[in-house]
């Protein structure tokens, strides 16, 4: 059995990621899966924009 190996991914991959949702309308399941990770990961990297965005003011 092969050991899988975590990702890692930019800021700036991050941010564009979540902005396909938040600002270009696209499903999450259609980001996701429109640059290669799963939804899961997805919804994460939106609460965790949404939460940042938040306690900074923006």
């Amino acid at each position: 059995m092969t050991k899988r190996k975590n990702r890692s991914y930019t800021d700036e991959f991050r941010k564009e990621a979540v902005e396909l949702v938040t600002e270009q309308g696209y499903s999450v399941p259609d980001a996701a899966s429109a640059v290669g990770i799963t939804t899961k990961l997805l919804y994460t990297w939106k609460a965790k924009f949404r939460l940042f965005s938040i306690s900074c003011g923006l």
